[in-house]
This record gives C-alpha cells, sequence and structure tokens, in this order.
C-alpha cells in the first residue's frame, strides 16, 4: 500500500493551493479529485472575482482569509502569469433609502483592513459607469477579477513541479483510521496517510461522514447560482464589476454584473436551494426574470440582450428558511469551518468553503498547513 505524509481529498481551487502549500514543506504529498479535471465544480463555476473582504464580519475567518487571499492571489497571479484585472467594483446603493445602508458596509470593510473604500455620490458613479443607475456607491479599488480555471491549473502545477501527486478519477470510496494513520480506499486504489485534508467542498461532510466524524452533523445545503450573459451592443453597457447591496439574510452578495477578462459581461449569480448536489441546470431562471433582476441596476437590459449562461452550486451552512412555520427564519451568515477534527487528531476538516473561497485559497492553504505541521511536527 501507497503511503503519504498527507493526503488531500478534493481538486477544487482550495485543494490545490493546499498541496502547492504543503509541498513547499513536506514530500510524500497526495491529492485525490473525484472528477476526470481538476477544479470543474465551483472552482470554475463561479464570477472569478478577487474579493475584498468587504463584507464579512470582523474577525470572521471569512474576513481574515479573503482580506489576505486578496494580495496573495493578486502576487501569485503576477508571479505565475495567470490572467487577471485589478479592475476595482462598485457597491450601488439605488435610492436614497439604500444609500442609508452605505456607511455600515463601509465601516466593517476598514474593520477588516480593506484599503481606500470610500462612498461616491451619483455623478462620481455615472462617471464611472455611464448606465448604471445608482444613487451612490462604495468604490472598491482592490477588488478585480481573474481566470479562475487558469488559477486551480497554476496552483496545481506549483504543487506537482514541488512534487505532490495529484490525481483525477479517484473517488474517494472509504475511509478507516488505524493505529495512528487514515486507510483510503479510492477508485484509484488503497494509500496509507499520516495526516487527511478534508478538502471536499460541496461534499466535505459526506466525506467527514465516511470517516464516521460528528462533523458531518455540519450538513451542506446545496444553494444553485445561475448567469446569464448580456449579448449584441448592450454588452457594453457595463465597463467592471457592479454590484447591488448584499441580501440581508446572507444568502448571496447579489446577482452582479462582472465584465469578464475576455469582454463578456455577465449578470449574476442567483441564489436558490436545491435538493441535489448535481443539478446544475434543472427549471433555470428565465430571461424575463434576470432582466428584472438587471434592470435594478441597468434599466437599458432587455429580456431579448440575454441569453443563459454557466450555473455553480455552492456549499451552504445554513438551512434553507422553513415555510409556513412558526419559528420561519432567514437562512442567515455562516463562517467557514477549518479545524483539526476533535475526534481524529490527524485529520482536518474544511467544511463550508463557499465564497470568498476562490479567493481565500492562498491564505487558507497558509492556515491549513500551520494546523498540519502541528499534527505532524
Amino acid at each position: 500500500m501507497d503511503q503519504a505524509n498527507v493526503l488531500i481529498i478534493g481538486g477544487g481551487v482550495i485543494g490545490c493551493s493546499i498541496a502547492r502549500a504543503l509541498s513547499a514543506k513536506w514530500d510524500d504529498v497526495f491529492l485525490l479529485e473525484a472528477m476526470p479535471k481538476l477544479g470543474t465544480g465551483a472552482s470554475s463555476r463561479n464570477s472569478g472575482v478577487i474579493h475584498s473582504g468587504l463584507y464579512y464580519p470582523p474577525g470572521s475567518l471569512k474576513a481574515r482569509h479573503c482580506v489576505r487571499g486578496n494580495r496573495l492571489t493578486y502576487e501569485f497571479c503576477a508571479s505565475h502569469g495567470v490572467p487577471h484585472r485589478n479592475c476595482g467594483k462598485l457597491v450601488v446603493a439605488s435610492s436614497e433609502e439604500e444609500a442609508a445602508e452605505l456607511p455600515k458596509w463601509l465601516d466593517t470593510g476598514r474593520a477588516n483592513g480593506v484599503e481606500n473604500l470610500r462612498i461616491i455620490d451619483r455623478a462620481a458613479v455615472r462617471a464611472r459607469e455611464p448606465h448604471v443607475k445608482g444613487y451612490q456607491a462604495i468604490e472598491v479599488p482592490s477588488t478585480g477579477i481573474v481566470s479562475s480555471e487558469d488559477l486551480v491549473k497554476a496552483y496545481a502545477r506549483v504543487a506537482t513541479d514541488q512534487g505532490a501527486h495529484l490525481v483525477t478519477n479517484a473517488k474517494v470510496d472509504r475511509l478507516e483510521s488505524r493505529n495512528g494513520t487514515i486507510q483510503i480506499t479510492s477508485a484509484a486504489g488503497e494509500i496509507e496517510t499520516r495526516c487527511l485534508v478534508n478538502s471536499a467542498g460541496l461534499f466535505a461532510d459526506e466525506v467527514a461522514a465516511m470517516l464516521g466524524s460528528k462533523m458531518s452533523e455540519h450538513k451542506i445545503y446545496p444553494v444553485r447560482g445561475e448567469y446569464c450573459e448580456v449579448v449584441g451592443a448592450k454588452r457594453d453597457l457595463v465597463q467592471g464589476l457592479v454590484y447591488p447591496l448584499p441580501h440581508a439574510d446572507g444568502l448571496s452578495l447579489g446577482a452582479h454584473f462582472t465584465r469578464t477578462l475576455w469582454g463578456n459581461l455577465l449578470i449574476g449569480p442567483t441564489a436558490r436551494y436545491i435538493e441535489d448536489k448535481n443539478d446544475y441546470e434543472s427549471n433555470r431562471e428565465t430571461m424575463q426574470q434576470c432582466a428584472r433582476r438587471a434592470k435594478l441596476l441597468v434599466p437599458e437590459i432587455d429580456a431579448a440582450d440575454l441569453v443563459p449562461a454557466h450555473s455553480g452550486i455552492r456549499a451552504k451552512l445554513a438551512p434553507p428558511p422553513r415555510s409556513g412555520a412558526a419559528e420561519h427564519h432567514a437562512p442567515g451568515w455562516t463562517d467557514f469551518i477549518i479545524q483539526s477534527d476533535p475526534e481524529f487528531r490527524n485529520v482536518v476538516q474544511l467544511i463550508g468553503i463557499e465564497s470568498p473561497g476562490l479567493t481565500s485559497a492562498p491564505s487558507i492553504a497558509e492556515y491549513v498547513a500551520e494546523i498540519v505541521g502541528q499534527i505532524l511536527g
């Protein structure tokens, strides 16, 4: 049986970034990915935004890793030729009532260490984005966009160059703790590891359950986000990143406009709870529904200007609202879970890693490397 110092389950952007960080310190680092290619789940089905850290409660893991990950992501992209652009973004209040919320988000961002934030007026919004309907906006200079697929490939390439073994088509079927090690049975064979890192994304709770860990009680609820694309002449109505105010229930940052690195204009994502973690396409939103949402920020957009684009699924830890019950509640905000397992001390669990996971990846990798160092000694 093959032996590893560390084995990572999950070859998304987080897993590949962790493989890069760990292989710089230890030999015999393995990564198992169930799919034929790395990064084909949430890691490549997103907006490709390098987030700033504006929205997350100060002191949270999301705030900490997003702010540090923002800087590390720009540095990594510049060093390894990953296509990206530091374009900044606007968080737009479309009315005087919404504008009253902007100082709260400004204070949160500043408390998290996000630099050079400011509130701009209607004229400044128009000067930057002439077709955007905005009363005021927060200008966020540190936000950008990146080719998420190229970012995953670059993390994987560096990890491989450092000696890590990244194996695809390797769905994990069985985990067993035995004599201080973890025995893994996968489609690629059997392997024994001194330390296991669960970075399985949407399926992280299922991997924890496979081990028999009580951390599987942190159930993942899949939330699908759908995108549409603006086509024709109106694709030039927005030049950068334009966001509405985030959802009050913490479910989403809201459907926003993204000018991609290739000049496409995307609107999305939506946010809807689904049952099947692999259901990317059924009962998708109509272009009429997408247009109604788009018009809140850019009134000139019509359904005829839109076509369906990709969709992605987020690993939410908050359950859906209960309908028709006295205890009806909103989903609410949840933080990343990143820790050594209380029952299995040689296992690092990453559960509920959703946005801003793409941005946070290199900072999360540093954090996991610290935990792994305590395990391996």
